[in-house]
């Protein structure tokens, strides 16, 4: 499956949007490190990933979002997940990802 990454300031909320779309995996990590380390610089403030359209993540996927996270280390930036599903967040409490990274709750439309 392809991999997709959208952004989008939102100004009103202080955070960098970042939607991943498909799968983050071995092939597509690099890609995501590359891209979401390029839109922070461009606009440095809290990043907000929302994984509404994110199918899949495996360990090279959690290992880009720790490295994101290492990137923001020092400036006073905090990065938030909302609408991830279970499976996926399930990956974030079997490596206690859970502890380092902050959940928002679920949007229900």
């Amino acid at each position: 499956m392809s991999f997709k990454l959208e952004s989008y300031v939102d100004d009103q909320a202080g955070y960098l949007v970042l939607s991943p779309q498909g799968e983050l995996d071995i092939y597509n990590t690099p890609d995501f490190k590359k891209e979401s380390v390029k839109l922070y610089d461009a606009s440095p403030m809290d990043i907000l990933i929302d994984g509404d359209k994110l199918k899949y993540v495996d360990s090279t996927g959690l290992g880009g979002f720790i490295q994101l996270l290492n990137h923001l280390k020092g400036q006073d930036h905090h990065i938030y997940f909302k609408n991830i599903k279970d499976n996926i967040r399930k990956l974030f409490v079997i490596t206690k990802l859970d502890e380092v990274f902050t959940f928002q709750e679920e949007d229900h439309a």
